[in-house]
């Protein structure tokens, strides 16, 4: 199934280890306000990282990847290769693309 890109608004729940494999990803995990979750992996090689905690309020624009615990959201910043739609995370009025 190919990923569609979406927009979420939710608070973060979780603030997970940064993936450091290949290109390095901040990892954390949305609750949006029907109650289900997503993890949200957001390229800090290409963009610059959010300063989350726990409890923040978020509003992000990536490509979704289907899954049974709720999708993953990734390419939450501006395509390099200016292919794809943009992405971006908005969070205390400040938008990281």
């Amino acid at each position: 199934m190919r990923d569609h890109f979406v927009e979420i608004e939710g608070r973060v729940i979780r603030v997970l280890h940064d993936d450091t494999i290949g290109s390095r990803h901040q990892r954390f995990i949305v609750r949006i306000d029907d109650g289900s979750t997503r993890l949200v992996t957001h390229n800090i090689d290409v963009a610059q990282r959010v300063p989350l905690e726990e409890g923040d309020k978020v509003r992000i624009r990536g490509a979704l990847v289907d899954n049974p615990q709720g999708g993953i959201l990734h390419r939450t910043h501006l395509d390099p290769q200016g292919d794809d739609p943009d992405g971006w995370i908005e969070h205390h009025k400040r938008r990281y693309e």
